[in-house]
């Protein structure tokens, strides 16, 4: 396994390097170099690595959570307004509807697998969006009206809630049947894992408090907790909710201090980033990509076109203007972060269609994480206005 992940380091290194050359975001160069490692092509990647696979994207995707729940100001969030509180959830919520379609009259899959695809596709990618609009901000572009600081809020609220979407299709699906007990139970779950959340988060706080320790002990005493409560969610409660409710809680007592633990987070993140994407494209089969290219790009398209209406329809009583509106609608185009912690699963799990469905989402990655960021960059300056702060 050493052999195996060292190659695959300095591969994806390498290969990420020449993906920045090329202004590409540099995950396409990691998911490149699993599918050259991968068994389909020179099959250097050993089983044990691959064993592991699953149990290191549940760890991207905790992280991914804890990052969102201590970036995300739930206040400051309320007092943007309804657009903002619109964008986190009306976006996904359309492209879901589309996806619904497509699979359901194209495709001919159940209206199951169908929801579940569109869970995985209609996640947007903190990964591409928040540095930029990082940068729109620090250059006071488009600051006026808030419209970074819109996307970067709409973009994480927007992948709890597709998470959690994903995870109550995955429970029906797990039934092989429409059973109403399942489906009564799930707000009692995600109430109880909001509970449980909340209570940690307070626990934590008044323990930081109380007892000086760096910041990475903190950091690892979180992940600690999150992977206890998501091995433990058979017990009735979701743990991705109580995941996501604990980094809230904290944020909204403690903000200094979830400020401080996202800068760790994010430091973390770019060897997990890595590995995850490098296990994603060694996990494609790619035989199959000649069969599903074109039904998936079709797909995928179809579905951009029913988000950017999401996007339409969130802003169209607000104040923003229409230049602003076609710059929102094109930061919500990039997709990778999400699709690659969660797009294995389904065949991980054995479902119908999961070969398709983890194609589909490394195509949508390789298609619009790249695409979407050229759009932001080349239309900035063109959309939005610089704030005059003199």
């Amino acid at each position: 396994m050493l052999l195996s992940l060292g190659l695959a380091l300095l591969m994806g290194l390498s290969f990420a390097w020449l993906c920045k050359k090329m202004n590409l975001p540099s995950l396409v160069g990691f998911i490149l170099t699993g599918i050259l490692l991968g068994p389909y092509i020179l099959d250097l990647m050993d089983d044990s690595l691959m064993g592991i696979s699953k149990d290191l994207r549940t760890i991207s995707l905790l992280i991914i959570l804890l990052r969102a729940g201590l970036s995300l100001d739930i206040q400051k969030l309320l007092k943007q307004g309804k657009t903002a509180l619109f964008l986190t959830f009306v976006p996904a919520t359309f492209e879901i509807l589309g996806t619904l379609l497509f699979t359901q009259y194209v495709f001919g899959w159940s209206w199951m697998d169908g929801f579940i695809l569109g869970t995985i596709l209609a996640a947007v990618s903190p990964a591409v969006i928040v540095p930029r609009m990082i940068q729109l901000i620090e250059s006071h572009l488009g600051t006026k009206r808030g419209i970074p600081q819109m996307i970067m809020a709409g973009a994480s609220a927007d992948d709890i809630y597709v998470i959690l979407l994903f995870t109550v299709g995955l429970a029906l699906k797990q039934t092989n049947s429409f059973d109403f007990r399942v489906v009564a139970w799930l707000p009692i779950e995600i109430l109880l894992g909001a509970l449980y959340g909340f209570l940690l988060g307070k626990v934590l706080v008044i323990l930081f408090q109380k007892y000086h320790m760096r910041d990475t002990i903190k950091v690892l005493i979180i992940i600690g907790l999150s992977l206890v409560l998501y091995a433990l969610e058979n017990y009735h409660y979701s743990g991705l909710i109580a995941v996501v409710s604990m980094a809230l809680t904290i944020h909204q007592v403690y903000p200094v201090l979830a400020n401080r633990l996202v800068k760790k987070y994010e430091k973390i993140w770019v060897f997990m980033e890595m590995l995850l994407f490098i296990l994603i494209g060694a996990l494609l089969d790619i035989t199959i990509i000649p069969k599903i290219i074109v039904p998936g790009l079709s797909l995928i398209g179809f579905v951009l076109v029913f988000r950017l209406l999401g996007v339409y329809i969130s802003t169209s009583k607000s104040n923003i203007t229409i230049k602003e509106k076609h710059f929102m609608a094109l930061s919500y185009i990039p997709k990778a972060t999400v699709q690659a912690s969660i797009g294995a699963i389904p065949l991980a799990l054995g479902l119908s269609h999961g070969v398709e469905i983890l194609g589909i989402a490394v195509i949508a990655i390789l298609v619009t994480a790249p695409f979407g960021a050229f759009l932001i960059d080349q239309a900035k300056t063109h959309l939005l206005t610089y704030e005059n702060r003199s």
